[in-house]
């Protein structure tokens, strides 16, 4: 039997990527501040994410979550959450149309803040400092003072998500998200591009359909002109976490509500570990990142602990092996999770594992081998008998040059033109328009 879950059992358990403040009373009341606020989401969303996330896991909807590496202070403004939004929203309506399957769109927005390392220091000309955690840790500037982890920031992200979320809800809910609005989603920078105008040509199909149902008398569907968005984040800083766990006045279940979904990293997955223990207790639907390490072993452990009831829409697993590794690594996850009998969500994330450094210095990913990594997880899933479920992207509506290649290639040598992630490069918007025809594509194949 497992042990009894509260909100705080996880303080008890072993813990990584956490950052040291240096003062734990202050650190103290921003807790206590926080857990008087009010929550970002309520049970109930998270119940209709989970409800969604089943009808994926059985192969009846594909999951689009995308997003921001990490969010920041600095750039913070509504011009740039509408433009990712309408990014997913353009790759969600490629793929829907193309499949003819819905799509559950979850953003990794208003509340990615926080960024696990591989190391605790950072060393620059000599000078080592505290690694940068995210803008909720720390700031990103190279000196002592920008490093300190400051617990004021956890309060600014809270206000920040809080905002972000506002203006998401309006965009999905107040006519941003109509469907006969389906022209206005282009941005500008990828408009008369090749992508550009392959979208414009589905958009004009659209709108001949919508043009049909509006004769036959049935353009009155609210779908049409409102759509579901989710907020997703990884749950690093538990202390954040925790003070965002309510008490469900429906069910009585607790969820933690600073998002719809949570996920737990490829580095802070430990069985035994803090992050394991504080998400086995919510009743929101989690994720979990499985790198090459994860061994079959380990993840039915995981399967255990955090869906004991084997609900198909509890639990996302989040492939990020890279391309070179998928073909070596998923078919042993696959047909364990398959003859153990689980529900789980597959879903792959083909950034992390392709992360390199270029000549020039910069970090940076390269289209082809993120496109490479999506084909043959699709490849595997259907070599297996397996449900190829969703897609898990870091990117931005923001005309970027982080990622190298695509239609309009960004080089090596392009990359400082527009570089501004304060983490991991992400795809723009049209390396995102390109990877969803790909993906739509496949998925029209599958369900043939």
């Amino acid at each position: 039997m497992s042990q009894p879950w509260s909100p705080s059992s996880w303080r008890a358990k072993p813990i990584q990527q956490q950052p040291q403040y240096p003062d734990a009373a202050h650190l103290s009341t921003v807790e206590q501040t926080l857990a008087s606020y009010p929550p970002l989401v309520f049970a109930g969303e998270a119940r209709e994410l989970r409800r969604q996330f089943a009808e994926v896991t059985q192969g009846r909807a594909f999951l689009l979550q995308g997003g921001d590496c990490a969010e920041s202070f600095a750039e913070f403004s509504a011009a740039k959450i509408r433009d990712t939004f309408k990014v997913l929203l353009q790759m969600a309506i490629v793929m829907t149309f193309a499949a003819g399957s819905p799509v559950v769109k979850v953003g990794r927005m208003a509340g990615q803040f926080a960024k696990p390392r591989s190391a605790n220091d950072e060393t620059i000309d000599g000078v080592t400092l505290p690694a940068y955690r995210g803008d909720i840790v720390n700031g990103i500037g190279f000196d002592a003072t920008s490093r300190v982890p400051d617990p004021e920031r956890l309060l600014q992200a809270y206000h920040q998500s809080t905002a972000s979320l506002n203006l998401l809800r309006a965009f999905a809910q107040g006519g941003f998200a109509d469907l006969h609005q389906v022209h206005k989603w282009n941005l500008e920078f990828i408009e008369n591009s090749a992508l550009g105008e392959k979208y414009n040509q589905l958009a004009d199909r659209i709108d001949e359909t919508l043009a049909f149902m509006r004769a036959c008398g049935m353009d009155t569907s609210p779908q049409l002109r409102e759509t579901s968005f989710f907020t997703a984040h990884e749950a690093l800083l538990l202390n954040y976490e925790q003070a965002f766990v309510r008490r469900d006045s429906l069910t009585g279940g607790d969820y933690a509500c600073s998002a719809h979904m949570l996920w737990i990293g490829d580095r802070t997955r430990q069985v035994d570990g803090a992050h394991v223990e504080f998400l086995r207790g919510v009743g929101n639907p989690i994720g979990v990142k499985c790198g090459p390490s994860m061994s079959s072993e380990d993840l039915i452990r995981l399967i255990d602990i955090l869906n004991p009831d084997n609900d198909p829409g509890r639990l996302n697993l989040i492939v990020r092996m890279g391309a070179d590794k998928v073909e070596a690594g998923l078919p042993r996850l696959l047909r364990t999770v398959k003859e153990e009998g689980r529900h789980v969500l597959w879903s792959s994330d083909p950034m992390h594992g392709n992360t390199i450094k270029a000549s020039s210095g910069y970090k940076t990913r390269d289209f082809a081998q993120i496109l490479a990594e999506v084909k043959q997880f699709f490849q595997v899933h259907e070599a297996e008998g397996t449900y190829a479920g969703g897609i898990h992207i870091e990117m931005t509506g923001q005309n970027v040059t982080e990622c190298i290649g695509g239609s309009r290639p960004i080089t090596e040598d392009g990359l400082s033109d527009r570089y501004h992630t304060h983490c991991d490069p992400r795809m723009n918007a049209d390396q995102s328009l390109e990877l969803a025809f790909l993906i739509a594509e496949t998925l029209k194949q599958v369900r043939r």
